[in-house]
């Protein structure tokens, strides 16, 4: 069964999604940074620690992760940081 979406790993990243991670003071430069970033074809990515297996147990009713799919956390700073270069739902 195909579904509703799909990830297109063909897109670009477009553009970063409020501030660096080193402007947050969440990264030293060296090995760790979160980011926020618009692909060129509207979908977002998302790069943090990947904490599937901390909270794949625990996953509030109806939520669920896809054998493909990864549970992701950055720090709350930053997606406030990106609020206003995110546009509101139509």
């Amino acid at each position: 069964m195909a579904r509703t979406w799909e990830a297109d790993p063909s897109a670009s990243f477009a553009k970063r999604l409020g501030k660096p991670a080193r402007e947050l003071g969440n990264s030293d430069g060296e090995d760790e940074c979160p980011d926020i970033w618009l692909l060129d074809n509207g979908d977002v990515a998302v790069i943090g620690r990947d904490l599937t297996s901390a909270y794949e147990s625990r996953l509030p009713e109806g939520v669920a992760l896809g054998a493909d799919e990864r549970l992701v956390v950055i720090p709350g700073a930053m997606l406030s940081a990106a609020k206003p270069d995110i546009t509101d739902a139509v």
